[in-house]
């Protein structure tokens, strides 16, 4: 049913399955193990200098492109960690979280009828900007490995990835490592990317929120580290999922001068400018140790481990992923009919519990890929995950 008064370009892109997961949550008093955030809070290292940044000038309008110290810290965390080197004041760009920098990216650099090649499933924002900026989404499928096995990972064919490739092909955008599946993309489906990429002359944009939570066996390689596509690749990174502050919306994009330009063009009519106490806190975050990166991986790779466990003791067949927030099951084996979004509406009341039907994150042309497949998010305290493993138990006794 066409939605009255909105543009053509959003029809369908209503209320989100989020919303209506939340709403259960909160009727069925439900452990909410839907939408990925943290229920923790962010390090005092950082939460102290937001803190000490109220009530003082940040609370005013930063500068256009962000903070000079939140960007100097961006550019010295990539080089850093990704061995990439990026000027502060023409390559980075300072964002209203990732979303944003996504979103005005795709702004400024898709005409109507350019073709984004993505991978699907894919986060639910990406096929709503791309519509946005006029352009079209062209899905590769990525192939799961068999749900309740590990040291397998979801990946795509490259036939498939060439075949999506057409004269109007503008840009492609990647996300690893990847929400909602929780792959990362090892560095020869990189090499396969980059090889279409600069063959078909395709910018990239590139997702890598979740940089840092990368667990063991994985490896978080940039696709801007690939011979000959840091000239034509956009970086997006956020402080959200890092530092447990995902309310603060702080994101940044870097890429070369002239495509970051391009970016800052549409970015300054969307939000302007946000978030000028928590600017220098994120700055303040991405300049600790080493340590601290490679333990908040540590910590959620147990918690991961602890949902996994608790979803395949229920009979619930999971895929357990290499990075993110997720986890993917598979509900054949308990629902027949292979119903995930009705799976996800009757859980609640089953067991106490919400997730989310993986099927929102699919085009309606591989909408069959996703119908049987739930996420579960487990960036949750130990007592949360506990109860919830201890409910979903219930479920199957």
């Amino acid at each position: 049913m066409r939605e009255p008064y909105l543009a053509g370009r959003l029809q369908g892109f209503g209320t989100t399955v989020f919303a209506e997961m939340s709403a259960l949550a909160v009727a069925t008093g439900s452990i909410n193990l839907g939408q990925g955030f943290p229920d923790t809070p962010g390090p005092a290292e950082v939460l102290d200098v937001a803190r000490a940044a109220i009530g003082t000038p940040a609370d005013q309008y930063p500068p256009g492109p962000g903070t000079p110290e939140l960007r100097a810290a961006v550019a010295a965390h990539l080089e850093r960690f990704r061995g990439l080197t990026y000027d502060p004041d023409t390559e980075v760009l300072v964002t209203a979280g990732a979303t944003e920098a996504l979103t005005a990216a795709l702004l400024a650099l898709v005409e109507p009828g350019d073709e984004v090649v993505l991978l699907e499933p894919m986060y639910d924002s990406y096929a709503a900007a791309i519509a946005m900026a006029g352009g079209v989404v062209r899905p590769v499928p990525l192939t799961p490995p068999p749900p309740g096995t590990d040291g397998g990972h979801w990946t795509f064919d490259p036939a498939d990835l060439r075949a999506a490739i057409t004269p109007r092909a503008r840009l492609l955008l990647l996300n690893s490592p990847h929400n909602p599946t929780g792959t990362v993309l090892d560095r020869a489906e990189l090499a396969e990317v980059a090889e279409v990429a600069l063959g078909a002359g395709l910018l990239v944009l590139t997702d890598e929120v979740y940089e840092h939570l990368v667990f063991g066996g994985a490896e978080h390689v940039s696709a801007a580290t690939l011979p000959g596509m840091r000239e034509r690749t956009l970086v997006v990174g956020s402080g959200g999922k890092t530092f447990n502050t995902t309310g603060w919306k702080i994101g940044w994009i870097c890429g070369p001068a002239p495509l970051v330009a391009a970016v800052r063009t549409a970015k300054q009519f969307l939000t302007y400018v946000n978030g000028g106490p928590f600017q220098p806190a994120i700055a303040a975050g991405l300049a600790l140790p080493d340590a601290f990166f490679t333990g908040i991986a540590a910590d959620l790779e147990r918690r991961r481990d602890v949902l996994v466990a608790g979803l395949r003791e229920a009979g619930l067949p999971t895929i357990s992923p290499q990075a993110t927030y997720f986890a993917t099951v598979d509900v054949r084996d308990v629902r027949p009919d292979g119903d995930g979004l009705a799976f996800c509406r009757e859980l609640p009341t089953r067991a106490g519990v919400v997730a989310v039907p993986s099927g929102v994150f699919y085009t309606r042309e591989h909408a069959d890929l996703g119908r049987s497949l739930v996420r579960f998010a487990f960036c949750k305290r130990d007592e949360v995950l506990t109860e919830a493993v201890a409910r979903l138990g219930r479920m199957a006794a």
